[in-house]
């Protein structure tokens, strides 16, 4: 199924970490930057089935390209407004083969 800009239902903010002199994180910038998105939540497979099993739910956060969203990292986190839910970016953010999205693969139930 193609994305389409209907499919962007969910307003997410982007936290991005702070971090002291040392290099160690000591807070979030909260509200780095907020957009729509789409969520697509994963099933099956021993991986994902494994990280339900632990309380984790992994799925795919869309975006529109170009976006802030490209700089994320795998030490931010995001927030589903709509649903109050918190999850942990765990890949770097991919573009789609069109060039009109990016999917960034996340995780719930994870303690940032």
């Amino acid at each position: 199924m193609a994305m389409r800009a209907g499919n962007l239902k969910h307003r997410v903010c982007f936290d991005e970490p702070t971090y002291d002199e040392g290099g160690l994180r000591v807070g979030w910038n909260k509200g780095a930057f907020e957009c729509w998105a789409a969520i697509r939540y994963l099933r099956g497979g021993e991986t994902v089935q494994a990280a339900r099993l632990s309380g984790r739910q992994p799925a795919v956060i869309t975006v529109r390209l170009p976006s802030e969203a490209e700089n994320v990292t795998t030490d931010w986190k995001l927030q589903d407004l709509n649903r109050n839910r918190e999850y942990a970016v765990t890949a770097p953010p991919v573009p789609t083969d069109d060039g009109k999205w990016l999917e960034i693969t996340c995780e719930s139930g994870v303690a940032a």
